[in-house]
């Protein structure tokens, strides 16, 4: 089907030639010598874009864009004009013009601007699909490299940078050839975090990366300075995609200073992940300081209901105990609004910490809701949605009244979440916990090849809620089911977003610095 175009123009007679060669590109095109004829001939018959000159007598191209854009907002405009006065432009780009040339133009800066508009999305998904053909054997070489920890934060970033990429394509089959290589990173990954993952908790070992007990230390008390109110957003269960897909909303208002990543702790599941990042301890180290504030998986009451007073202490521990700060923890819409009208009284604080919970109430909901299943279905859908959530959030809104301030940002997580595939089954007592991504208790029961298993809690910095207690960590897409109605559980997890096994998507996570523009 050819594409329509529409060309307003006083001077209509002098480009004949400009038109027949567009027509001679395969283009209709049809035009007319003023902007009301313009308008007219747009509510009359179908039009993919409009060419449309800027100084015209009787009706301007700005009011004429004006009258379009009211009759069918989507239709795209060109504007083509003599004019390069600063205001124009801004008046051209605040009526949402598409691009804007420069006459004269010649046929191929036209040419240009309409296959920008017509065949973006084509040329687009070819030069992916091309591209990531190209990258495909590098990623093949640097899995297959003995990378390190540091290496291995280097391939998830280009693997996140890839899927979202291949958001573009229209090749089923490229995506697959994608979908192929990220599954063989995560089994790669899987062996690392086995082999590697006991060493890093030995106290004389320096070679490790920054863990979730050791992010404020590392990351955020070293950029706390006197004058400038720091704010410290954690955003739970946030992977790396969703950070780079919601990035461009804070970019309005916020430059990027330093990005880079740190790995969540086993499990990778908040009760753990989180209060370790806030005490700066181990669970089993939390066990031992604080006695009462601890609960393990299977004792009743809140898990993360003291991260404010283990904040406290570690500060204490850091030498910062003198800091004016605050906590905030963001549990639902009307505390969200709270923090909206109480952003400005914060600035005030050398230090506020934001715990915001909505992704990960989003990753439970959608599991539990049919209407949240259709709209997350798949990776690309969990980042849209994610998208949507920020950018009309209280937090989005709260950011935006002191983004002219002299603070800055460190934007965390606890972990991230992988979209589970494949049921496994596990055997247990009444006392093993029922995490689907991992579970701990006694005499467990499961095929080795498809868990991390630690028979000794200690080894990893775990409490031993019993004793014999062991840990097992669902490896990749799998998730644990018990026997008993193992069919009913595996078809109603299978495709849910979980957390706390091991995978490039809950492990490796990001931690952002961030000034005002």
């Amino acid at each position: 089907m050819s594409v329509k175009i529409l060309w307003i123009d006083d001077e209509i007679e002098s480009l004949k030639s400009q038109i027949i060669f567009l027509q001679n590109k395969g283009y209709e095109v049809a035009s007319v010598a003023n902007g009301f004829d313009g308008i007219d001939y747009v509510k009359e018959n179908p039009v993919d874009v409009v060419l449309l000159d800027e100084t015209m007598p009787g009706i301007t191209g700005l009011e004429t864009l004006a009258k379009i854009k009211a009759h069918n907002n989507t239709i795209p405009v060109v504007m083509i004009t003599k004019n390069e006065t600063e205001n124009l432009m801004e008046d051209a780009i605040g009526s949402q013009i598409t691009d804007y040339l420069i006459k004269p133009v010649n046929p191929n800066q036209v040419l240009l601007s309409l296959k920008k508009i017509i065949d973006n999305k084509r040329l687009v998904s070819e030069k992916t699909t091309m591209s990531y053909q190209q990258e495909f054997r590098n990623l093949f070489m640097d899995l297959n490299s003995n990378p390190d920890y540091n290496g291995w934060m280097d391939i998830y970033r280009k693997l996140v940078y890839w899927e979202m990429e291949m958001d573009k394509s229209d090749s089923p089959e490229m995506r697959d050839v994608f979908q192929t290589q990220k599954d063989e990173a995560n089994t790669e990954f899987f062996k690392y975090i086995s082999k590697n993952y006991a060493k890093w908790l030995q106290p004389k070992n320096e070679d490790k990366p920054i863990l979730s007990h050791t992010l404020f230390k590392n990351k955020v008390a070293p950029v706390l300075k006197d004058g400038t109110s720091t704010f410290f957003i954690l955003i739970d269960n946030l992977r790396l995609d969703q950070w780079k897909a919601i990035q461009p909303i804070f970019s309005e208002s916020f430059r990027m200073v330093e990005e880079s990543s740190f790995l969540s702790i086993l499990p990778t599941a908040t009760q753990y992940a989180r209060n370790a990042i806030f005490s700066g301890l181990m669970p089993a180290d939390i066990e031992r300081k604080f006695k009462d504030e601890w609960k393990n998986d299977d004792e009743e009451g809140g898990k993360n209901l003291f991260e404010e007073h283990f904040l406290a202490e570690q500060l204490k521990s850091l030498g910062k105990g003198d800091l004016k700060y605050s906590y905030t923890k963001i549990l639902n819409h009307d505390a969200g609004q709270q923090l909206v009208n109480n952003i400005h009284n914060l600035l005030k604080n050398d230090l506020n910490v934001i715990v915001y919970n909505f992704v990960d109430m989003l990753s439970h909901a959608r599991t539990e809701m049919e209407v949240l299943k259709e709209l997350a279905n798949d990776e690309r859908s969990y980042r849209s949605l994610t998208v949507s959530w920020f950018n009309h959030s209280p937090l989005h809104e709260a950011l935006k009244k002191i983004a002219d301030k002299n603070i800055q940002i460190v934007l965390a997580t606890d972990h991230g979440s992988i979209q589970v595939k494949h049921p496994v089954k596990v055997v247990g007592d009444r006392q093993t916990t029922t995490n689907i991504r991992y579970k701990h208790g006694r005499n467990l029961n499961y095929e080795a090849k498809d868990v991390l298993a630690f028979k000794d809690p200690k080894e990893i910095g775990l409490p031993v809620p019993n004793i014999n207690s062991s840990f097992i960590f669902a490896k990749e897409t799998n998730f644990l089911c018990y026997p008993n109605n193992y069919n009913y559980y595996a078809n109603f997890y299978k495709n849910s977003f979980q957390h706390g096994g091991v995978s490039l998507e809950e492990m490796i996570i990001p931690v952002i610095y961030m000034q005002p523009k």
